[in-house]
């Protein structure tokens, strides 16, 4: 893939609603970094209705596409016709693509009309099919085939932790890249600490724990409630705050209910703010998803200076570092975890926590994926482009003598 100047990068996404967490904050960090970087970003991502807006992180197009039943509020662009028809029209120098699996054929398309692609594997095959057969199988075939299919599809692929990447360095794929996520280190922060905030959720002698995440089945979120009776079984004075929403919120609410548990749950959070506010004022932040490729929710909880206990099955291992603890299994491990970290001094914990999510930057995402698509830095343009124009389509601009 050739360097070059100014680009026009278009980023096609699936599964992705209105209550996203990370990978919508990770689609828009990206193409707010583009963009600054002076490419052109476009995000073409499913929604309830059509849309075409200019935003921070570049043009953001909306496709009317239909709700996966069961899964939330997840939507899926499955009209192939109109998208390949939309890609024509759009034109893009890049092709990148947040989805290896509905989304796989684009890279035919982009094949065919000469532009590069770069997939990036937000999630594990191996970790998914594993969940799928309830743990009972090892289907490493059937995810070594797909996985070969989805490397030779694309120019290159991109995965955002080792642990990602160990899956496709399994079956010697050629094209495979690093390039880790970041945080919005300016935002969260832990003088966030909110002391009439935490004062609402917990009593002065309790633990706050918070599990911040969608409430569905792939995130485990029942670890985190049976963490909670584990610390409070052994006598250990714990309240639990539940940010998120999903198909399993209303199992969970009514299994706290039963326990006779302290928990408030409350639904996704839209307000910035309050988010980094909460992560500020925990005590503790639970990440028990098993298949968790990064966890950008855990790196924001870091940031914010609280440490995390996160599920040893996944990659948030190698992101929180000593900044945090693994657990094993089910809710005893992640009892001894939250207990051990406890016992550490306060403000050793937090200097842990913000010195560990100091080393990802978004700076260094963003340069990172540019890499990838083999662009740097753009010079600025000469005039203001309207990126819903591609440089080659725009009018030119007359020249002129003299003074204005």
């Amino acid at each position: 893939m050739p360097a070059s100047n100014r680009m026009r990068i278009v980023r096609l996404a699936n599964f992705v609603t209105e209550s996203s967490g990370g990978l919508r904050t990770a689609l828009r960090q990206l193409g707010a970094g583009y963009a600054a970087a002076g490419h052109e970003p476009v995000l073409v991502v499913p929604g309830r209705r059509d849309g075409d807006q200019i935003t921070e992180q570049g043009r953001v197009i909306t496709v009317a596409s239909p709700a996966v039943p069961g899964m939330g509020g997840y939507r899926v662009l499955l009209d192939r016709p109109r998208l390949a028809r939309l890609l024509t029209r759009l034109r893009p120098d890049r092709l990148e693509i947040s989805d290896r699996t509905t989304l796989r054929w684009t890279a035919g398309w982009a094949r065919r009309h000469g532009v590069p692609t770069v997939m990036v594997s937000h999630e594990s095959l191996d970790g998914l099919l594993r969940l799928l057969t309830g743990g009972r199988l090892r289907p490493a075939r059937l995810a070594d085939l797909l996985n070969a299919r989805t490397a030779a599809a694309h120019d290159r692929v991109v995965c955002t932790t080792g642990w990602a990447a160990a899956e496709f360095h399994r079956i010697g794929a050629p094209n495979l890249l690093r390039v880790p996520l970041g945080v919005d280190l300016a935002h969260f922060r832990p003088d966030r600490y909110d002391p009439a905030l935490r004062a609402g959720h917990a009593a002065p002698e309790e633990a706050l724990l918070l599990h911040c995440g969608r409430l569905s089945p792939e995130k485990r979120p029942e670890r985190s409630l049976a963490a909670l009776t584990e610390l409070r079984a052994r006598g250990v004075p714990a309240v639990l705050l539940v940010v998120g929403d999903g198909p399993r919120r209303d199992r969970l609410r009514a299994a706290a209910a039963e326990a006779g548990q302290p928990v408030r749950f409350l639904r996704y959070v839209a307000d910035r703010d309050l988010l980094a506010r909460l992560l500020a004022t925990a005590d503790v932040v639970l990440a028990p998803g098993p298949v968790e490729t990064f966890g950008l929710a855990a790196l924001e909880a870091l940031a914010s200076g609280t440490p995390v206990v996160a599920s040893a099955q996944s990659a948030l291992p190698e992101v929180v570092g000593d900044a945090g603890l693994a657990a094993p299994g089910e809710g005893p491990g992640y009892a001894d975890a939250v207990l051990e970290l406890l016992g550490r001094p306060g403000a050793e914990r937090r200097r842990a926590a913000r010195r560990q999510a100091e080393r990802f930057p978004w700076s260094a995402a963003v340069a990172g994926f540019l890499a990838a698509h083999d662009l740097h830095p753009a010079d600025p343009p000469a005039v203001p482009v309207d990126p819903r124009v591609h440089p080659a389509d725009a009018p030119a601009v007359p020249v002129t003598s003299g003074g204005r």
